[in-house]
């Protein structure tokens, strides 16, 4: 069995924005891409709008953008957090954040 320390690790987090226009949805889509895809232990990036139209009850519905990080283990996680360019993507959007959810799992 995998402990939390081993294995790759899913970074999920969810953004409700205070401007949820779509000028201001695309631009932390486009700072996300921007500066996060290239660091360092991420193995996939992936960064999406709510799709609108998918309203069954079981879906959350109060965020504008999900992204989605693997990293190739925790310790690549735990570099991503302190990376200048994770912190420059936190400054430059942080304003807008209505809330920001997180959610990380290993994956077994």
């Amino acid at each position: 069995m995998q402990t939390d320390k081993q294995g790759k690790l899913a970074h999920m987090v969810y953004f409700s924005l205070l401007d949820d226009g779509p000028e201001a949805v695309q631009r932390i889509i486009d700072s996300a891409h921007a500066l996060l895809s290239d660091i360092e232990g991420v193995e996939f990036l992936g960064i999406g709008k709510l799709i609108p139209d998918l309203d069954r009850p079981v879906n959350v519905r109060d965020f504008q953008v999900g992204i989605h990080v693997i990293f190739r283990d925790r310790a690549a996680h735990d570099a991503y957090q302190i990376h200048p360019q994770h912190q420059q993507f936190i400054a430059d959007n942080k304003s807008n954040w209505k809330l920001a959810r997180v959610f990380d799992c290993t994956l077994l």
